[in-house]
């Protein structure tokens, strides 16, 4: 079915390039409009780990939609009204995290669509619908919303059949930090049972028929993961990347060792 969102229509053109992302940290706009102007195919807005209210969130959308980047919007957890407020203010896809069974992601599938197919409360006019005047938009809408869904544990991974079979769920996630956590490696994202996991995930997605992401802190990762089969992944972050190079720069200036440790972490 035919989608307005360039994220969802990429997901479902298999000759396309791996679409490339990286993660907002910073909660500023001028930041997301540089990074979308830079070429990243899309940016994810972090409303879990980084303090973005929702008055933050329209106007890192409005920079974002500047761009040629397309957003994707990460909820700090999967609750009916932050999906709703974040797509009334603009969001078309949403990542919800931790989701550990499928009936978590019926869940989110319901929160993100209009009846009959789901319960998204109705409003007639918000910067969703460009204030009313898009056409039929409570007709349309549910085509164009693009749900994600983060596994970030070892059960849900287990479970990733069960859950990626779900209707309405657009898109699996992996989340490489937490779940590095939860296997007693917290911080290691290379340990090797790690990445036999994230492996594993790749290839029990492709076998369900769902796309699946993942975000890595560095190239050479990054890489790994879509050797791995990833159909979409992040790098790093605005600040890791910022902060990266400055370290960089500051330390070739002075003649001394890289100290830096955002350019690998986990996210």
């Amino acid at each position: 079915m035919s989608s307005n969102n360039p994220f969802k229509s990429w997901l479902g053109e298999k000759n396309r390039a791996t679409p490339l992302g990286t993660w907002l940290m910073a909660a500023a706009p001028s930041t997301a409009e540089a990074l979308g102007y830079g070429g990243f195919d899309f940016l994810v807005v972090d409303m879990e780990h980084v303090p973005v209210e929702f008055t933050d969130l329209a106007h890192i959308l409005r920079a974002i939609g500047c761009t040629p980047a397309d957003a994707v919007v990460r909820l700090a957890w999967n609750d009916q009204v932050l999906v709703k407020r974040a797509l009334d203010a603009g969001a078309r896809t949403v990542m919800l995290p931790f989701v550990q069974t499928a009936e978590e992601a019926r869940a989110a599938a319901s929160y993100t669509r209009y009846p009959p197919h789901g319960i998204r409360g109705v409003a007639a006019v918000h910067r969703g619908s460009h204030f009313g005047t898009i056409p039929n938009y409570l007709k349309t809408a549910n085509d164009d919303i693009c749900t994600i869904v983060q596994l970030e544990t070892p059960e849900a991974i287990e479970r990733l059949p069960e859950i990626a079979a779900v209707e309405g769920i657009d898109a699996l996630f992996v989340g490489p930090g937490d779940l590095s956590a939860a296997m007693g490696h917290i911080g290691n994202i290379a340990h090797p049972e790690v990445q036999a996991l994230i492996e594993k995930a790749a290839k029990d997605a492709h076998a369900a028929g769902k796309p699946v992401g993942i975000v890595g802190p560095n190239p050479d990762m990054v890489k790994r993961f879509i050797g791995y089969g990833y159909d979409y992944a992040a790098i790093a972050s605005d600040i890791a990347m910022m902060t990266g190079r400055a370290n960089d720069w500051l330390c070739q200036l002075r003649g001394v060792t890289q100290t830096s440790v955002a350019a690998t972490a986990a996210y």
